[in-house]
């Protein structure tokens, strides 16, 4: 469970918090909770998914953006997730993005349960989202949630270890192999316990 740093604030005194603040915080009905700094490795894995995905726009509709910018994922409720695909328009100064096709998050060890369980909910309820991907900063591993259109039933599968398998990315008809994602990346060799029971009649 994370510990919120305020209770009870309005979306409106979210949004003034944030202009001023130097430190970036996410909302969740009225509970504000701030993000910690990522390490190196956190960041390798973002910047190459980004870049791969940045390659794959090729002048389409879609665009993809990191994790400074916010995005909302219900009316209460505001994450920055590390990378997003839009294919919603988007001006060049808004500081809020909506409607994601992709949403991408990279687990530390202060995120990861929260990446899992809070976020994989409130995530599967954004109307026009097809995949959502839960990276682990840990071992080789992608846990995949995806529908084939909006409104069908997700769907879960893991990309681990030495699969050649790839993750495919819709709206940018992409996809991502995990030498890609890890590229570059030294992962110490830990045991982890299995993912959260995955619930597939979530709406």
């Amino acid at each position: 469970m994370r510990d919120a740093l305020a209770r009870g604030m309005t979306v409106e005194e979210y949004f003034r918090l944030e202009e001023g603040s130097p430190v970036k915080h996410e909302y969740v009905a009225g509970e504000v909770y701030a993000m910690s700094g990522a390490t190196l490795r956190h960041n390798l894995i973002a910047g190459s998914i980004f870049g791969a995905l940045l390659g794959a726009e090729r002048g389409g509709p879609c665009r993809v953006v990191m994790g400074d910018m916010r995005l909302e994922v219900a009316s209460d409720k505001y994450y920055y997730p590390d990378v997003v695909v839009l294919c919603s328009a988007v001006a060049k100064l808004d500081v809020v993005a909506r409607g994601p096709c992709v949403v991408v998050e990279v687990t530390s060890p202060s995120t990861a349960r929260v990446d899992r369980s809070e976020k994989l909910d409130a995530y599967r309820q954004i109307p026009m989202l097809l995949a959502y991907l839960i990276v682990d900063h840990r071992r080789r591993r992608v846990e995949r949630h995806w529908r084939d259109v909006p409104g069908s039933d997700w769907q879960r599968e893991e990309i681990a270890g030495d699969m050649q398998g790839a993750v495919p990315v819709p709206c940018l008809d992409a996809s991502l192999t995990l030498d890609e994602i890890y590229r570059r990346v030294d992962l110490p060799s830990v045991s982890e316990p299995d993912s959260l029971e995955y619930d597939s009649d979530v709406d």
